[in-house]
């Protein structure tokens, strides 16, 4: 939870297009907005980042269009429709639901205000307009509490502030919600939510309202009887006790899953050495991960999944102090890498990544400077999507269906924890010309799931052939958190 906003500096910014920049690299976005102050981004269904400009103007939202050649490096801002009146908050659920429409809900700040408000809109990118959506009944707040997709593709958004706890399930079509969570342990409070590879939900307790030292509780939540249910001991405790004053404030760092079924959980402690653990969804199980050197952690902070499947993350000392670093876990060790030039000057705190469809990660840091990162390796090959059905001639403006395996990838990619969510566990849809090597998205919906990991189960998503793209002799992919499948041929009327 961010009580305190923290003045952004001037970072240099970095984006890398469907070819690859070489290795382990910062590269500066060629367009920067013009604007500052971009925080939250989310990676739509047609290709396009929305990008939240907070504080100021928070009721703004832009939009990160690649070019031609697929490249966000030389891609192009615009500004898309606002915030319906009255909500203009930062810090808040949100998520892309399988319609291809983007929600958020609530806002630790509402124009400027700490108020935990429980408002919420959702975004219609085919209209570029936005609706209200009423909150669940008898509640109170929202604020900065987490929200996820569930693999049946129903958003589960949870209420920060109250007890007993809350949360509830939105119905996408009626915007209504109903109950769910019962049997939660504690408050949802600062604490994130990881989707497993069987479908149930991983969350780590933050102990607020049932504060004990060394409190090293976990809990899973399963969709289809909508109870939570303990997942044992973290081992080492992962909250913060201590705070920048002395007293808890119960942060707690970016839990990310990997392809080999496990999930990198961070710590924020600030009272030492920041502590990670590490959770076996194969057998439902904890073990303690290396602890962070030099009394480094992630009280808030950015973590996601590399296509070469490695955490990347970045930490800060204290609480919420500079300078930051990156890190690097690959499933043995943690590992520093090369950090963006500004980094010395800003907290983990400050930090955004979202996984881009060519592979990269997209970084933002509440200024007008936005970069992107090039992970060093690349993907197993069978991590791949696969495609087993699909047509072999399309025509712009129409709808098709694609039928294949591993559609929504391993994980659900980037994460933050409470303050904001960016999950990309869904199918893009690329096509490239042979000709003129020109690259088009088409917006993809109605995905068959948003399950992570789902192996050989057949899956499918629903693509639109944009109007505008050029005809003749193409390739066709589909691309999950990044990593692509092999190449289709199709050609385009």
């Amino acid at each position: 939870m961010r009580r305190l906003f923290q003045a952004s500096v001037s970072l240099a910014s970095f984006l890398i297009g469907v070819i690859f920049a070489p290795a382990q690299v910062w590269q500066p976005l060629k367009n920067q907005p013009t604007f500052g102050g971009l925080g939250a981004i989310l990676l739509l269904t047609d290709g396009t980042v929305m990008a939240h400009r907070e504080p100021v103007d928070a009721q703004n939202w832009y939009k990160l269009t690649p070019d031609i050649t697929g490249s966000y490096v030389n891609g192009t801002w615009s500004q898309i429709a606002s915030l319906p009146s009255g909500y203009s908050p930062y810090f808040f659920g949100s998520a892309i639901l399988p319609d291809g429409r983007m929600v958020m809900e609530g806002g630790e700040f509402n124009n400027g205000v700490e108020v935990w408000t429980n408002q919420g809109a959702i975004y219609d990118p085919l209209k570029n307009e936005w609706a209200s959506i009423a909150p669940p009944n008898g509640w109170n707040y929202i604020g900065d509490a987490t929200a996820t997709v569930l693999p049946n593709g129903t958003l589960m958004q949870v209420d920060c502030c109250d007890e007993p706890p809350k949360a509830a399930l939105l119905n996408a079509a009626t915007l209504t919600w109903t109950p769910t969570g019962s049997g939660k342990f504690d408050i949802y409070t600062r604490e994130g939510l990881t989707l497993l590879p069987n479908g149930d939900v991983l969350d780590v307790d933050t102990y607020v309202f049932k504060y004990t030292a060394n409190g090293k509780n976990s809990e899973v939540y399963n969709p289809g009887t909508g109870t939570w249910s303990l997942a044992g001991s973290t081992v080492v405790q992962l909250w913060d006790s201590c705070g920048g004053k002395g007293t808890a404030n119960h942060e707690i760092g970016a839990a990310v899953l990997r392809p080999d079924g496990t999930v990198f959980a961070t710590g924020a402690n600030s009272c030492g050495a920041g502590h990670t653990a590490i959770y076996d969804s194969n057998t439902g199980t904890w073990k303690a991960g290396p602890d962070f050197p030099d009394k480094l952690n992630i009280a808030d902070g950015p973590a996601a999944l590399e296509t070469n499947g490695k955490v990347v993350m970045m930490a800060s000392p204290d609480f919420r102090m500079s300078p930051s670093f990156f890190f690097e876990w690959d499933g043995k060790s943690l590992k520093k890498i090369p950090r963006p030039p500004n980094a010395p000057y800003e907290s983990s705190f400050n930090g955004h990544l979202l996984e881009l469809p060519t592979g990269q990660l997209l970084f933002t840091d509440f200024s007008s400077d936005v970069e992107v990162f090039t992970p060093k390796g690349t993907y197993t090959r069978a991590w791949q999507p696969t495609v087993t059905s699909a047509p072999s001639k399309l025509t712009r403006g129409k709808s098709y269906i694609l039928r294949g395996t591993q559609f929504n990838g391993f994980s659900q990619g980037a994460m933050y924890n409470d303050d904001f969510q960016d999950a990309t566990n869904f199918p893009l849809v690329r096509i490239v010309n042979d000709a003129t090597k020109h690259v088009f998205y088409c917006r993809t919906h109605d995905h068959s799931t948003m399950a992570v990991a789902t192996g050989s189960k057949p899956v499918s998503t629903h693509f639109d052939v944009p109007g505008q793209m050029e005809t003749g002799h193409s390739r066709l992919y589909v691309v999950a958190n990044g990593i692509p499948s092999a190449p289709v041929a199709v050609i385009v009327h």
